[in-house]
């Protein structure tokens, strides 16, 4: 195939050359260059023997050699009336050459070619810049060819020992193996596998990878292809590429296709005068009459990711298309364990390295981010020059991530350096005396990310998937602690708790909105908006669906538990007032404190 366009090259040479030679010979001896007036004397004395004319030119043999020894001569005939005239007043005159056979020729090739050219660029900028065989192989005519990158079976070499954390998932994709290695063994009963698998689950917890490891345990060719990749600016582009997709898996069966970021493709579809969603309906609906349309003898599997399920069409999630969804979900507290000895196998440790208390440190890591974790540890033990990773490194990259890198540039006046240390010891002891709150690990005034200034790091003892109407109230109370704390140095109260305003706002939210734990509202959930699935945000607008009174008391109840909240911080810091000056000035001292630094506070009746 890359040999190609130099076979095109070498036509067009062969062609250009007997053009060129069917306008006779381009190349005579040498002539004498004669003016036409010089010509006409020399006519006119019986010297030239014989000439040839071609258009404008006049070729010829003289007689007589002229003077410099030439026996031939080339001119330009000039047009008789302009002779005569010039002739008449003495005048010597001479034509100049037109452009000539070559020029003639090239006057007539290079215009096709240059429009060929841009044709052919133009059609690979329409096809995305991708070649193919050929001038047309990577033009026009393979815009609707599927991008889907094929692997060879014996390319992909992840398994599921390279996967972890995820067992359950695991589990329900080995069926699938079994399905592509022995599919005798599920029709000799009648049964047959799901069509389509949808792996579901936040980003990062391995979606990919598990698919890629699903081909490697089966050994079959593996299509891989992004939702964003069928959608085009042009109508039918995208149902073009569904289609050539699915008639490579089908000759290539058994097979998987994997088709990542489901969402851009199968969005669902809505009833809209906009004319500019044709194009993804078209694509979709092309999908799901391509999975219809799937022989069940056929060992072809589609395997599809996503971390917004919610906003998928219906019609693919009905039975016969991906009927069977598995939640890949962020790991507990043995998974991140299983996953760190995979990411930590090739790195040299410390012996202090304790992988159980590192996992005790990232909850809510995901694969992803624990990968990060171990590269962040690797990169700080080697800026310190050590010989080995150690467990400091590792809660140095937590940090680190959590809460950014250190800004030890980023100075602060003294007025807004005791703001801030007061600031995190009062989120520090509220922590420490409040009853469900996560136990505090290190408390630093050091400016660290974008706009943080100082941090009070606490984490959960255990992994955690309900949560009670105390250990709320409890986290409230803790996001209060340090606005609370500036209320009792001063009454000119700081930026410094906007964050912690916002996060105090969404649980408070969420407590009267969602879980019904106001006692005026009732148990009734009057927010179920479904945009916050899997911890993801949600994207829709929706009407409200509950009158004026009711969203007036809804920010009463908000209000209301917002400064409950405030009231019980402020009490536990009062009661405490003086380790809450003793662990501020030890702040500032010293910039960071560790759990054993902070001053124990007391517990009082408000807490």
């Amino acid at each position: 195939m890359r040999k190609l366009p130099y076979l095109q090259l070498l036509w067009f040479g062969a062609i250009i050359t007997m053009l060129l030679l069917s306008f006779g010979p381009l190349a005579t001896m040498p002539a004498e260059q004669l003016p036409y007036s010089k010509y006409q004397q020399l006519l006119d004395d019986g010297k030239i023997a014989r000439v040839t004319v071609s258009g404008d030119t006049i070729r010829g043999e003289l007689k007589e050699k002229l003077p410099d020894g030439a026996a031939s001569f080339i001119t330009q005939r000039v047009p008789a009336d302009i002779a005569a005239e010039l002739t008449k007043h003495g005048i010597e005159y001479s034509g100049t050459p037109g452009m000539g056979a070559f020029g003639q020729v090239l006057s007539w090739i290079v215009p096709p070619l240059l429009f060929v050219g841009i044709w052919i660029a133009a059609s690979r900028m329409m096809a995305g810049g991708r070649g193919g065989g050929g001038m047309l192989g990577g033009g026009l005519l393979s815009v609707g060819r599927s991008r889907a990158k094929l692997v060879a079976e014996t390319d992909v070499r992840t398994t599921f020992d390279d996967v972890a954390g995820v067992d359950e998932a695991k589990e329900e994709l080995h069926e699938i193996v079994d399905f592509l290695k022995r599919p005798e063994e599920f029709t000799r009963l009648g049964a047959h596998m799901p069509r389509g698998v949808l792996l579901v689950g936040p980003p990062g917890t391995g979606k990919t990878l598990l698919a890629r490891a699903v081909a490697g345990e089966a050994g079959v060719p593996f299509f891989a292809t992004n939702g964003a990749e069928f959608v085009e600016m042009f109508v039918g582009v995208g149902a073009a590429r569904v289609r050539d997709l699915f008639e490579q898996a089908r000759g290539s069966a058994p097979c998987i296709i994997f088709i990542d970021e489901l969402d851009a493709l199968g969005r669902a579809r809505h009833a809209s005068p906009i004319t500019g969603q044709d194009e993804k309906e078209q694509t979709l609906n092309q999908l799901l009459a391509e999975m219809d349309g799937f022989d069940r003898s056929v060992a072809v599997v589609i395997l599809a990711a996503t971390n917004r399920p919610e906003i998928l069409d219906p019609a693919l999630l009905r039975a016969g298309r991906f009927d069977r969804q598995i939640l890949v979900d962020r790991p507990e507290k043995k998974g991140r364990i299983d996953i760190l000895k995979v990411h930590l196998t090739n790195l040299t440790l410390a012996p202090d390295v304790d992988l159980a208390e590192i996992a005790a440190m990232t909850p809510g890591f995901t694969g992803a981010d624990l990968a990060n974790l171990a590269n962040e540890a690797a990169v700080v033990a080697t800026r310190r020059r050590a010989n080995a990773i150690a467990m400091r490194d590792f809660t140095e990259a937590v940090e680190r991530i959590i809460a950014g890198l250190e800004k030890r540039s980023r100075v602060l006046i003294p007025r807004e350096r005791r703001t801030v240390a007061y600031h995190e010891m009062g989120h520090a002891l509220v922590a420490m005396a409040t009853p469900g709150a996560d136990p505090v690990t290190k408390v630093s005034i050091i400016p660290r990310g974008i706009g943080a200034l100082g941090y009070t790091m606490s984490r959960p003892t255990e992994d955690r998937f309900l949560m009670g109407r105390s250990e709320l109230e409890a986290k409230l109370t803790v996001l209060m602690g340090g606005r609370a704390a500036e209320m009792l140095i001063g009454p000119d109260v700081s930026t410094g708790a906007a964050d912690d305003l916002a996060r105090a706002t969404d649980i408070a939210r969420g407590m009267v909105l969602r879980y019904g734990m106001d006692e005026t509202l009732g148990p009734v959930a009057w927010d179920t908006e479904e945009g916050h699935f899997l911890d993801q945000p949600g994207s829709f607008w929706r009407p409200r669906r509950f009158s004026e009174q009711t969203a007036r008391e809804i920010d009463q109840a908000v209000q209301a538990t917002l400064q409950a909240a405030l009231e019980r911080a402020l009490g536990v810091l009062r009661a405490n007032r003086a380790a809450l000056d003793e662990g501020a000035a030890s702040l500032l001292a010293l910039e960071t404190l560790t759990v054993d630094q902070i001053p124990k506070p007391v517990l009082s009746d408000a807490a």
